[in-house]
């Protein structure tokens, strides 16, 4: 994998999206969903009521892995291997233990396994599951499908009618509305001291 790691704001927030790993244009900008996969991502959130920068500035973006772990010889990006992401883990579940979520949205097949096992997307999008145990322990699941623009699951079904579902769950979630109303008052959120004090 290769660097530099790339990581959102740090956003004190009820609501933890926890993303795969970044691309070629997310390493380059140094920003989680900064390319297509990002486009669509934020456009979901956009149609529920959080536009992308009040989504920057107001849900905790985190990632199974934060450096990019390269290209597939077949083509599109690797995919890590169970050595990297262990390595990686630390990272993901020190803020869950230090934000302590009530939300946690786990985008693409290899976020949503960090806390289930999981077969088939359609057996977990479209549903809203308490996380028993762990560093998230006690908060909700709501998991969406991977947005990028390779994957045609969310496009056909029954991805089509289980992403809406999932964002409509999401949507009227307690954390979700904590986020939207806070966009309407446009306050500053909270911030995250820096690392050692500060």
């Amino acid at each position: 994998m290769s660097g530099p790691p790339v990581y959102g704001e740090a956003v004190l927030s009820p609501v933890l999206l926890l993303g795969q790993a970044p691309g070629t244009k997310e390493i380059a900008r140094g920003r989680p969903f900064c390319w297509t996969a990002g486009k669509t991502l934020f456009r979901w959130f956009e149609g529920i009521g959080v536009p992308e920068p009040e989504f920057r500035r107001r849900v905790y973006m985190s990632a199974v892995c934060r450096c990019f772990p390269g290209k597939h010889p077949r083509g599109g990006d690797r995919v890590p291997d169970r050595t990297e992401i262990e390595l990686c883990s630390q990272w993901w579940r020190q803020e869950l233990s230090l934000l302590r979520p009530r939300l946690v949205i786990p985008v693409g097949k290899l976020a949503i396994a960090r806390f289930l096992a999981v077969e088939r997307l359609d057996g977990v999008i479209g549903r809203r599951l308490g996380i028993a145990d762990g560093p998230a322990a006690g908060a909700d699941l709501i998991a969406l499908p991977h947005p990028s623009g390779a994957s045609t699951w969310f496009k056909t079904a029954p991805g089509k009618h289980l992403l809406p579902q999932a964002l409509a769950l999401i949507e009227a979630h307690p954390a979700w509305r904590e986020v939207v109303e806070a966009c309407g008052a446009h306050d500053v959120p909270p911030q995250c001291p820096a690392p050692g004090g500060a």
